[in-house]
């Protein structure tokens, strides 16, 4: 039994879908007939992307933006609007991390993450929230922020800030927007394997510091994080909003 077959027909864009967690999502919604709008910054990136999309959904494109640009945003917000006709699933997962000790962290560095990681997710939730509640869609908006807004950890200032506020912001736009049916939610992932987190991982006490903090002894992998964006996604989690899901292995557990 197909659990996700409504989303077959669905119109999903995924901010910061070119590789790593959002490449995962945007595939996933492909092969379940969703037709996938990707953005992000490097062209490359994104064209690669978008031909294994097409493989399963032959309509799916890319936009290519900035998102710590408003300007920026609102045009590829509208852009996706105009080419898919509606966007019922919204997916924020372009993020960024500068990993460096607080007394280090400069004005640049601090703007570069909050601008990225919590003005941009406001922003594009805006834009197509916009757009959803004008055209009455009972849409979905789904965050993808971190473990890292509930605990603290080393060289990570900027981010657990923002990451705590897009968590905020997540329920803040739920309880605003429940009257309009757009149901607005987070996941929280722990440390992901990828091709990005490979050479940070290369640092063998950094490695075991991690694994000795997640009690299910393990990485999470990108497809961890999409299921709980499926599910939230779909038909199944109709009655949820404001939420966080953590996927992070039981880290906050403790």
């Amino acid at each position: 039994m197909n659990y996700f077959s409504e989303l077959e027909g669905k119109k999903v864009l995924v901010v910061g879908g070119s590789k790593g967690i959002g490449k995962d999502i945007a595939l996933a919604f492909a092969r379940l007939g969703s037709i996938v709008a990707i953005t992000g910054r490097n062209e490359n990136d994104l064209s690669a992307t978008t031909e294994e999309l097409r493989e399963f959904s032959p309509n799916s494109f890319y936009l290519t933006a900035d998102i710590q640009n408003v300007n920026e945003i609102y045009n590829m917000i509208d852009s996706a609007y105009s080419r898919l006709g509606r966007i019922d699933v919204l997916i924020n997962n372009a993020g960024i991390n500068i990993a460096k000790p607080a007394l280090e962290v400069t004005e640049e560095d601090w703007d570069r993450v909050l601008d990225t990681n919590l003005k941009g997710t406001f922003f594009c939730s805006q834009r197509a929230g916009k757009h959803m509640i004008e055209q009455r869609i009972a849409g979905k908006i789904i965050n993808i922020v971190s473990q890292m807004a509930f605990v603290g950890y080393v060289k990570r200032a900027a981010y657990c800030s923002s990451k705590g506020g897009a968590v905020q912001l997540t329920k803040a736009l739920a309880i605003e927007w429940a009257e309009h049916q757009v149901k607005v939610n987070a996941v929280a992932p722990t440390f992901i394997e990828t091709d990005f987190t490979k050479t940070m991982f290369e640092d063998q006490s950094f490695y075991q510091d991690v694994l000795g903090r997640i009690p299910l002894g393990a990485l999470a992998k990108p497809n961890d994080v999409t299921g709980a964006v499926l599910f939230l996604a779909s038909d199944m989690a109709n009655f949820i909003t404001g939420e966080t899901i953590r996927v992070d292995g039981g880290w906050t557990a403790i």
